[in-house]
């Protein structure tokens, strides 16, 4: 019996690629990209002016949103110019009355608390910035006697202690001698 023959045979994979010859144009190549057609300067130029002056679309929306903030403009100075002091006026009484509702509403339950008529409130609102003052004047005086009291309290305080002090040392001494006086009485 004979040996097996194990020979494999060997290509040269560069010489197989040269057989093959040149291989086949998949798509752009870089001398393609090289040799481009490219813009001229002038053509550059005039892309950067458009780009620039932005999109007619949009120049067209903010156009017409200018036109829509000088109307609501105008609007607002003929309110304001006609006849506006008094409306303000009537606004800042009912800004006023407002929060003094939230006030009163905030101190009092819900339930209890009840809301106020406009022509009630408009015709109460001098009554009622007097109360504010009373009540602020009335505050001012709490405060004012509250801060008595608690300085006069803390003289009090400190004359107390003094004597709460003078008091143990007194009492010290007692509790010494009637020490001494028993111990004397224990040893004789």
């Amino acid at each position: 019996m004979g040996k097996r023959d194990n020979r494999v045979a060997y290509l040269n994979p560069i010489a197989a690629a040269r057989a093959r010859g040149p291989a086949p144009n998949h798509g752009t190549t870089i001398q393609d990209y090289l040799s481009r057609p490219r813009p001229s300067w002038e053509e550059v130029k005039e892309q950067l002016e458009k780009k620039k002056k932005g999109s007619k679309a949009l120049a067209d929306f903010e156009d017409r949103m200018n036109k829509r903030w000088k109307k609501e403009l105008e609007k607002n100075r003929e309110k304001v110019l006609g006849g506006g002091e008094k409306k303000e006026k009537d606004k800042e009484k009912e800004k006023k009355e407002k929060k003094k509702e939230k006030k009163k509403s905030s101190r009092h339950s819900s339930s209890s608390s009840s809301s106020l008529s406009n022509s009630d409130s408009s015709s109460s609102s001098s009554s009622d910035s007097e109360d504010d003052d009373e009540k602020k004047k009335k505050k001012k005086r709490k405060r004012s006697s509250a801060r008595k009291a608690s300085d006069d309290s803390d003289t009090e305080s400190e004359t107390d202690s003094r004597e709460s002090s003078k008091k143990k040392k007194k009492l010290d001494g007692e509790k010494d001698k009637v020490l001494k006086t028993h111990f004397m009485t224990l040893k004789k």
